[in-house]
C-alpha cells in the first residue's frame, strides 16, 4: 500500500505539476524555420532575468570591494567604467544563456566580431587613456593641487577625470591631457612627495669682484623674503669659473614652487640693487680680438708678364 501512494503522487508530481510547469516554460514564440530557427519561451525569459540579477550582484560586490578605501570623489569616477563593464558583462550573458537554451549564436557571433574589431582600432586611444585614468586614482601617482611639469610646460592640477586631467598654467591657461600621458611620458611631479622645492638663482659677477662679500649679499637677500623657507637653510654655491664671470647659485626652498617665477623676480630685484651699492658688476659675455699685422699683399698680373715676355 504505501508504495503504491508513494509510486501515485510520484506521477502526480511528475505528470501534472512538473509537467504543467514544464508546459508553462515552453510557452512562447518561434521565429524562423528549421535549423535558423529562434524560439523565446518563459523559461528563456526567466533564465536571462536569473542571469541578469546574479550578474548585477557580483558586479556590485567587485565594485564595493575594489573602491571600499577610494575617497567619495574616487569612487563617483568609476561609476561609468563600471557601468560599461556591467553592459558588457550583460551582452556575453545573454550569449551564454541563449547557446544554454539551444538556440545557435555562432552567425551573431560571427557578424559581430568585425563590428568589436573596428571599433576596438578606433577606440584604442580611448580605452589607453581610460586605463591610465585607472591607474591614476589607484596608485595615487598624480592628486588634485599637485604640480606638474610635462611637455616643457607647468600646471597645477585642479581636475582628474577617468579620460583627462586638466590643469591651469602659469598663465591661466588650461591644459586638457589624455591620462595615457602619464603612462608611456616622463613627467614631473614638483609635489608627490610634499610641497616643498629646492629652486635656485643662476648668477655671473665680474672677475676681481670679492667672493666672500657676494656671498654674504646672497644670504642676507634671500633672508628678507617672506616666501623663502628659514628652514632647510638657503645657501650659496660657486659654480665655476666662467668665460666672462664668476658663476654662482643661491640655492632656497619654497611651498609655492607655483609662484616660482614671481619670487625668483622679485629675488632679481633685490640683488641688482644690492649688488649695485656695492659696486659689484654683473658683466655682460666678452671676447678679446687680436690682429696680427703682416707683410702687405704683392699682387703680380700673370697675363700682362706673359704679354711684356712676347714682345
Amino acid at each position: 500500500m504505501i508504495q503504491e501512494s508513494t509510486e501515485k503522487i510520484k506521477e502526480i508530481i511528475e505528470d501534472d505539476v512538473w509537467g504543467t510547469l514544464k508546459k508553462f516554460l515552453d510557452l512562447g514564440y518561434q521565429f524562423g524555420e528549421g535549423e535558423k530557427s529562434i524560439h523565446i519561451t518563459v523559461g528563456l525569459l526567466l533564465l536571462l532575468t536569473l542571469a541578469f540579477l546574479l550578474t548585477s550582484t557580483i558586479l556590485q560586490g567587485i565594485r564595493r570591494f575594489f573602491t571600499r578605501k577610494m575617497e567619495v570623489d574616487d569612487k563617483l569616477k568609476f561609476i561609468s567604467i563600471f557601468k560599461f563593464i556591467k553592459y558588457l558583462v550583460y551582452v556575453v550573458v545573454i550569449l551564454f544563456t541563449m547557446s544554454a537554451a539551444g538556440i545557435n549564436i555562432t552567425i551573431l557571433i560571427t557578424a559581430s566580431a568585425a563590428l568589436f574589431v573596428g571599433l576596438g582600432l578606433a577606440l584604442q586611444e580611448i580605452f589607453q587613456d581610460i586605463i591610465g585614468g585607472v591607474f591614476i586614482i589607484v596608485d595615487k601617482s598624480l592628486r588634485v593641487g599637485d604640480i606638474i611639469e610635462i611637455d616643457n610646460k607647468v600646471g597645477k592640477v585642479f581636475e582628474i577625470k577617468l579620460r583627462t586631467t586638466r590643469a591651469i598654467t602659469r598663465d591661466d591657461k588650461v591644459i586638457i591631457i589624455p591620462n595615457h600621458k602619464f603612462i608611456s611620458d616622463i613627467v614631473y611631479n614638483y609635489t608627490q612627495n610634499h610641497k616643498t622645492t629646492r629652486e635656485y638663482i643662476k648668477l655671473g659677477v665680474a672677475y676681481g669682484s670679492d667672493v666672500q662679500l657676494v656671498t654674504k649679499i646672497l644670504l642676507e637677500v634671500i633672508k628678507t623674503h617672506r616666501n623663502v623657507l628659514k628652514s632647510p637653510k638657503p645657501f650659496v654655491i660657486f659654480e665655476d669659473f666662467g668665460d666672462s664671470a664668476l658663476m654662482f647659485s643661491l640655492n632656497f626652498y619654497i611651498t609655492d614652487s607655483f609662484s616660482d617665477p614671481r619670487i625668483k623676480s622679485e629675488l632679481r630685484y633685490k640683488i641688482d640693487a644690492e649688488f649695485r651699492n656695492n659696486n659689484i658688476t654683473i658683466p655682460f659675455p666678452q671676447r678679446d680680438v687680436h690682429l696680427f699685422q703682416q707683410a702687405p699683399f704683392q699682387h703680380s698680373n700673370v697675363s700682362n708678364e706673359g704679354n711684356n715676355e712676347k714682345g
